[in-house]
């Protein structure tokens, strides 16, 4: 292997440095300064602002819900991709990845003509069991899941397909049935895995905008979310909440990358 200049290295590196800064450093950064420009007066007005505080709890619970929905059947998807075998797998593989070609906008819209009163089948179905999905929190939910679905799969497939299944044939040989061997076997080897997509998918539910617009009805106090009211406020010219606003989130999805991130190598590896 041809050997790289130790100039051509550290070229490379101010390039990517650089670029990082430019492109994420230094905005967020702007972020921060802005919010701290008076010290925690913005921060301490912010959470004193009933609306502010049910938009950020709101948005906890739909990241929570489906961070939850994501973990369960990102797992289930990745053992059905890596440990059978069958007709359409590739394409099962392909929709997977949809959400991150899609424009969110795109998904919301989906999610109406899916479960609207106005839709062809299961959304009057549900809206005459007087069930509201659009434009309540069910619709949030699910337009938060379906943008953040492919983030639990894709950190747990490459494991998966890295350990390979003779510890799982040789528990089976022993007698232990399927539950055993996926507790006791499959879900150790893959943890950190989980851990590190239930992180991003975390991370990604928290900053989710486009899609939740678009099926929440942006309604105050009732299904506003942070980052539709970082907007609102931005555009009402109330600066400092949507600063503070948007600093909180920020602040929680870095904070959460990092610790695994942080941890993660602690243990040797994704196993």
């Amino acid at each position: 292997m041809a050997r790289t200049s130790p100039w051509v290295r550290r070229a490379l590196r101010i390039v990517v440095v650089a670029y990082l800064v430019l492109l994420v450093g230094w905005p967020v950064s702007l972020v921060v300064r802005a919010t701290f420009a008076d010290g925690l007066t913005a921060l301490r007005d912010a959470l004193g602002d009933p609306t502010v505080v049910f938009a950020l709890k709101l948005t906890v619970s739909v990241a929570v819900q489906a961070t939850l929905l994501n973990t369960i059947f990102g797992v289930g998807i990745s053992l059905l991709l890596v440990r059978t075998d069958f007709r359409g797998k590739r394409l099962l593989s392909a929709l997977i990845d949809l959400p991150l070609s899609v424009s969110p906008v795109v998904v919301g819209l989906a999610i109406v003509l899916a479960y609207g009163p106005r839709g062809d089948w299961f959304g009057p179905w549900l809206a005459d069991r007087g069930i509201s999905v659009i434009f309540a929190t069910p619709a949030i939910v699910l337009a938060t899941a379906f943008v953040s679905l492919p983030l639990v799969v894709r950190e747990v497939v490459p494991v998966l397909e890295e350990i390979g299944t003779d510890e799982v044939q040789a528990a089976r040989s022993l007698g232990a049935s399927g539950p055993q061997t996926f507790w006791r076997i499959t879900l150790p080897a893959i943890r950190w895995a989980v851990v590190y997509g239930v992180v991003l998918t975390l991370a990604r539910s928290l900053g989710e905008f486009g899609a939740v617009k678009i099926v929440s009805g942006n309604l105050e106090g009732r299904t506003q979310t942070a980052t539709l009211l970082v907007e609102q406020r931005y555009q009402d010219f109330d600066h400092a909440t949507a600063y503070a606003t948007a600093f909180l989130l920020a602040a929680v999805s870095v904070a959460a990358i990092t610790l695994v991130t942080y941890l993660r190598p602690a243990h040797g590896s994704s196993r």
